[in-house]
């Protein structure tokens, strides 16, 4: 295997299929299948539609959609263009996604009439956007487009015209290398460990040669036909895209409401490969499988947390011929390790060694390597190490640096620090121990607990408030939340009364994974530890002995 690709930037993944295979499957969305030869003719008017707008190399797009054929266009049509492209989570409601709109500073946004419907109280706060282009063609506003009438007057365009426009100035993100490959392409948001989630910067290097390693674990071939289950905002979600037109193969959009639905995606659309997260396998090891469904399920790979130990015995029962891959990455680095078929039974607890094209270290607060099987943080160097936090250096400094001299004296590229602990035994693979931060990780997202405790303080009754993480077996972690009341406020039927409305405040201001399962009163000042800062680990430890819910 080698890294030196023929690829140079991410749209030359569809290009290069096409002008190998153009009549083969490359995209199945619902009852639309589209050859490579088919979805490069769109990327390509995609592009030229954008130049149309007006986009500048390196501004941002944001796509604001299910997975549907019109999504995976925009985002390979904008880094065709030479923008980037920045895809947001449907489930997302406004406060977020303008967040991420204003961050970036979008000046184009695709989406469908109804969640523009949902933005429009917010979008008056986002200067920046100049043009949205609606995909179901209801569009109304003057700055609206029609995706349809945008692809048809592009499709007579000059080949390649927009590449001759102008160059805007530089964009914010100070570090952009100028090399092709390695330019930035893309941001996704990520929940930082403190406020507003941040965005990622990924440059088509990343893409490129993610996918290049995890087909070749996988063992992804061009016959394969992968189920794209996750969102296409989560690294791991797009790079089923990536790792399927890496090797021409083709991509099954799903956007599943019930555990069954994706079961009959699995048997109509004849899968051969699924990568999800824990909380989705469990759901789908207690169904009933239809008979067949799973007949062509070459392998399952896991990732976005543990998978029970009796969660992954089930699936092995009910796909017994379909290898089980265990996956562990971070945004930042795109993908770390996995654990390959063959050793799932001798360590089932293990994540793995590090992917081709990755060196994943364990170092001790001082620099030093740790020994084997004592904790420390996990350390990401190579080439899928992303190129930082947009508009964030000072959290891109503290993540993102080099290895300490001792290590590599002549190391000029940055590793990414994960914050995560993990121990290597005696053969180098890990195990994970824990994290560094309070991030929850609930149902394969990383939450983090000031986004909802900054909605739970909102309320004038509450005096305090914590959020943090408890274990579950069906969502990893539960977020749970604890308030103290203000003076004067200790009758049953204020207490009754304010958890209603703090927890129809949250379900309405945040997406469904970030509401709390519970808010729990608690009695007296919130603990605080040494550095004077509420212990969500010690409220944690008292939950589970003190449960008087308000």
């Amino acid at each position: 295997m080698t890294s030196n690709l023929a690829n140079r930037r991410l749209p030359d993944l569809i290009r290069n299929a096409a002008q190998r295979t153009p009549q083969a499957l490359a995209l199945i969305d619902g009852t639309q299948k589209v050859a490579y030869a088919a979805l490069w003719q769109q990327i390509e008017q995609c592009a030229r539609a954008l130049a149309t707008l007006g986009l500048m190399p390196g501004e941002r797009v944001a796509v604001y959609l299910e997975k549907r054929l019109e999504t995976v266009v925009a985002c390979f049509g904008t880094a065709h263009a030479s923008g980037m492209f920045v895809p947001i989570n449907p489930i997302l409601r406004a406060e977020q996604v303008n967040h991420i709109l204003n961050d970036c500073q979008v000046t184009v946004l695709v989406t469908s009439a109804a969640r523009l419907a949902s933005l429009e109280a917010t979008l008056a706060n986002c200067p920046a956007l100049r043009h949205i282009v609606l995909v179901d063609d209801l569009s109304t506003g003057p700055n609206h487009h029609r995706w349809s009438e945008l692809m048809a007057n592009a499709s007579g365009a000059a080949p390649q015209a927009y590449l001759l426009r102008g160059v805007s100035p530089a964009p914010s993100f100070s570090t952009m290398p100028t090399a092709d490959d390695t330019a930035a392409v893309a941001i996704f948001y990520t929940s930082g460990s403190t406020g507003k989630p941040k965005g990622v910067v990924i440059s088509h290097r990343n893409f490129l040669i993610g996918a290049q390693s995890v087909a070749h674990y996988l063992e992804n071939r061009a016959d394969d036909r992968l189920l794209a289950a996750l969102p296409l905002s989560f690294d791991a979600g797009f790079s089923q895209l990536t790792t399927a037109f890496h090797v021409g193969a083709c991509v099954a959009l799903h956007n599943y409401v019930l555990p069954r639905d994706l079961l009959r995606a699995l048997h109509d659309e004849r899968i051969t490969g699924l990568t999800a997260v824990p909380p989705l396998y469990i759901q789908l090891a207690r169904c009933n499988w239809p008979a067949g469904c799973a007949a062509t399920l070459r392998y399952f790979a896991t990732t976005g947390g543990r998978m029970p130990g009796d969660t992954l015995a089930r699936l092995r029962e009910k796909v017994p011929h379909a290898k089980p891959f265990l996956m562990y990455g971070l945004t930042e680095a795109f993908r770390s390790t996995y654990l390959p078929p063959e050793e799932v039974d001798r360590r089932p607890d293990s994540i793995g060694r590090a992917i081709p094209h990755a060196e994943v270290l364990v170092l001790r607060p001082d620099g030093t390597l740790c020994a084997d099987n004592e904790p420390g943080e996990l350390v990401h160097r190579g080439p899928l190490v992303t190129l930082g936090y947009w508009n964030n250096p000072a959290a891109t400094a503290e993540r993102f640096k080099p290895l300490p001299p001792h290590l590599e004296p002549t190391a000029t590229e940055r590793a990414v620090y994960s914050g995560d602990t993990v121990r290597r035994d005696a053969e180098g693979f890990l195990y994970f121990v824990g994290r560094r931060d309070e991030m929850i990780k609930t149902s394969g997202y990383r939450v983090s607990p000031t986004d909802i405790e900054e909605i739970l303080y909102a309320n004038e009754l509450v005096a305090e408030c914590a959020v943090f993480g408890v274990p579950h077996d069906t969502l990893g972690e539960a977020v749970h939340g604890v308030v103290t009341l203000v003076a004067g406020v200790d009758n049953e039927t204020a207490r009754e009364t304010l958890s209603a409305a703090l927890l129809a405040e949250c379900r309405q201001r945040l997406p469904p994974y970030m509401v709390p399962a519970t808010l729990t009163l608690y009695p007296g000042p919130l603990p605080r530890n040494a550095n004077g800062k509420i212990d969500r680990r010690t409220l944690a430890a008292d939950l589970a002995r003190t449960r008087q819910t308000i």
